[in-house]
Parts: C-alpha cells; structure tokens; sequence
C-alpha cells in the first residue's frame, strides 16, 4: 500500500486535552461496521453529535486474530461482520470513507482487540491516522491463547512502529486496556496497576502520547479512590508523557431495561466528570440486546455528554488502600527485571500479578475478586501476589456459582430495580436532564 501523508489538524492527545482545558468531557462510542458507508455515516453522526466527541472505528473479529483469509472471503461474499476489516478493504475505499469525514478536531481512532495488531498499525499509519489501543497483557489474556510473551514481543514492535511515525505534524496516541481486564469482578487495585504497566511499556518503547483506562465497577466511592490512584501514579511513574485517563462505561452484564441503562450511563458520565478523566467510552441502551444502531450510539454520547455538564471535580478522599495496592504491584513488577515486558512475562509466571477469572494459561489464576454487601468491589483471594500486609481478606474465601451469577448480575439489578419502571426519574433521563 502506498503510504499516505499525515492528515493536517490537531494530534489525537492534543484535541483531548483542549477540550479538557474547555471543561469539556470527550465522549467516544464502540463502533465498527463492515459496510464503508454505514462506517461512514457512524463516524459523521458522531462528529455531527452535540458533544465533544472523537471517532472510532471498531475492527471486526477476523482481523483481530489475524484471520485476513476470512476477512477477504467474507467481504467478497457481502456477509454482515461484527466491525470494519481496516487491513483487507480496499485501500481506496478506507481513503475516501476517511476523506469524507476527518477535519483537523475530529480525530479516529482504531480498536482492535488484537494481541498481534502489527498489521492493524501499519494500515491505520498507511491511512494517515495515528491513535490506536490495547496492550501486551490486556488484548493477551482474555482475549487469546498466545503465549504471553509472544504478545509482549507483538507489541513492543507495535510501539516502535508507532513511534517512527512521529512527525512535526503527527503525534501518535496509544491507550492502555490494561483498565479493564475481563470487564468487573476484577478489584480497582489491580485494574490500576495494569493500567500503569501498560502505559510505562509504551512510554519505554518510544510512545510520547498516552492515555490509561480504567472501568467503571460497581461502587461509584471505591471507583473514584481507584481513578485518584491511577492520577496519582501515572504522574509518579510516567511524568514526562502527554497523559489524560479514559474511563469506560461499565463492561459488565447490563441493564435491560431502556431507564436502567440510561440511568448507569449518565453515572458513568458523572464519574468521569467528578474525577478529572478526560474522554469516556459510551455504551447504549441496546447494549443487552443486540449491536446498536447509530441513532443510538448518537443519544447515547448526547446523554453522556449532558449528564457529565456541570459536575464539579471531587476534593479529597477516603483512602482503603487502593493506592498502596496498585503500587505494590508495579513497584514489584519493576524489579523482577530491567526490561519490562519481560518482568511481565516473569510477574505472571509467578503468579505475582494474577487475573481474577482469566483462564488464559500464562494466568495463575488463584486469586479471587468477590462484592461485599455494601457493592464494593474486594479481595476474595491473593493467590502470590505480593498484598499480603496491605489486603485483610474476608475468612470465608468460597464463591459458589450462585456468588458469583448474583455478583456478575449486580448491576444490572441494581439499575433496572432502581430506574426500570416508567416514571418521572425515566422520563428526566431520557430527555437529557443534566441532575
């Protein structure tokens, strides 16, 4: 493929960050359609969408595993796939879906999912664009059976790729998914510090321009002391890096009912808010039941955008010890080894970072996350990782499969009980009300 020149306008950070300093919170949907012009008419809705916004194009299953055999055949044979195949479209067709709808303030980005997304990356720079995701532990483990340190090397040649890129007028962006390993049930703690390696991997291999994820969980208190901690330690570990926090909308099983969903999106849109994070991934309404449609991801991002309008950024918190945990965690991983992707290869084999519920087998699997009955997300089990003075683990460490359906389906009851029925709480949600 011919490489193309950059595309002029603002870096992918930069537009960030300039609607952060507006007091703006940046609201970004999950899509990826196959057909180039639905992608096309997506990306335009988003842009066109009252709020401060930036693109996405989601990549389709194939192509994350590295399957481009089937993602030709598939184009050929006109089948319906779950995102756009970026690598196997026509080139010229990426070229003018990107024409149509790149302006200097609207930037896209690529997600992928891939623990090999070396040919993602060098599509998406033969585009003109330059902000990607992911991460050598967080698009590994629950997403594949490669080997850990196969997906560390992927990656590591992912950054240095990136970072070659770099231009007087293009500043490439790559964001942790370390954040947001398996979605819920996984304690703030270790979301934090995966978050934390993650970014200190890029940064290593020559990332200027970062963000760290983190996932809203099921306490709205234990995910604002969380997202303090990540502040908190991104400034410490990785200071010199353009940085803003992304946070997603809950990852979990979710709310069915249309208020329900409403109500926990304007939540995630007020924790973003209220604790200084820069950009939020927006679910839908739709979001347990079926793929949504554009209109929706639009009202979606306009209902998030207005819930988050006003909030003031919370002072001073409690503290139970998220901090401390998170950096334990890294500050142990640090000195396993010089090189950091191989002391993530090594933390894991030990299991001194352990992944609650991952069945990857690089994962040791012995720890446990489990919800107390206040919600609040904690330690069942440590396995080896090295908590052990700063965890007071609960003396009942089981978790039947009745504990674990009643956890996983937490918040979904909680915000259909809460906001289900028609009523006047549903109705302010659905018009926007900014409470």
């Amino acid at each position: 493929m011919k490489v193309l020149a950059p595309r002029r306008g603002l870096s992918f950070g930069e537009v960030v960050a300039r609607h952060h300093a507006r007091g703006e919170l940046v609201v970004q949907p999950r899509m990826g359609f196959a057909d180039p012009e639905r992608m096309g008419r997506g990306l335009l809705a988003t842009r066109e969408a009252r709020a401060a916004t930036v693109g996405t194009i989601t990549i389709d299953s194939y192509t994350r595993v590295g399957d481009h055999e089937a993602a030709r055949e598939a184009l050929a044979a006109g089948a319906d796939l779950n995102g756009y195949p970026l690598v196997d479209h026509d080139p010229t067709t990426t070229a003018a879906l990107l024409g149509a709808v790149l302006d200097g303030d609207f930037p896209v980005q690529i997600r992928h999912g891939s623990p090999d997304p070396r040919r993602i990356v060098r599509t998406l720079l033969d585009h003109g664009l330059h902000a990607t995701e992911g991460g050598p532990v967080s698009y590994c483990l629950p997403y594949s059976r490669m080997p850990l340190s196969a997906a560390v090397d992927n990656w590591r040649r992912c950054c240095e790729t990136l970072a070659m890129a770099r231009g007087p007028e293009l500043e490439p962006h790559l964001e942790t998914f370390g954040g947001c390993m398996m979605g819920q049930l996984c304690p703030p703690a270790l979301l934090v510090a995966l978050s934390v390696l993650e970014g200190m991997f890029f940064w290593r291999h020559g990332v200027r321009c970062l963000s760290f994820s983190y996932a809203q969980q099921t306490h709205a208190g234990q995910d604002e002391e969380a997202i303090a901690a990540l502040h908190a330690l991104i400034r410490e570990y990785v200071p010199h890096a353009r940085t803003h926090v992304v946070i997603y909308g809950y990852m979990g099983v979710y709310p069915r009912t249309p208020g329900g969903a409403l109500a926990l999106i304007a939540e995630s849109a007020r924790l973003a808010a209220r604790t200084g994070a820069s950009r939020l991934i927006v679910k839908t309404t739709a979001e347990a039941h079926r793929v949504p449609t554009v209109a929706e991801n639009v009202t979606a991002l306009e209902h998030a955008a207005d819930a988050a309008a006003g909030i003031t950024r919370i002072g001073r918190l409690g503290d139970t010890g998220i901090h401390a945990q998170a950096k334990a965690l890294v500050d142990n991983v640090l000195s396993l080894d010089s090189d950091l992707g191989r002391a993530l290869v090594t933390a894991f084999a030990r299991g001194q970072l352990d992944v609650p519920f991952c069945l990857h087998p690089d994962n040791a699997g012995r720890a446990r996350g489990r919800l107390d009955p206040s919600g609040r997300l904690e330690w069942q089990r440590i396995g080896g990782m090295p908590l052990g003075d700063l965890v007071d683990l609960p003396a009942d460490r089981r978790m039947t499969s009745g504990d674990l359906l009643d956890a996983l389906r937490y918040v979904e009851r909680t915000f259909d009980e809460k906001y289900g029925m028609p009523g006047i709480e549903t109705v302010k949600l659905v018009q926007g009300s900014r409470t």
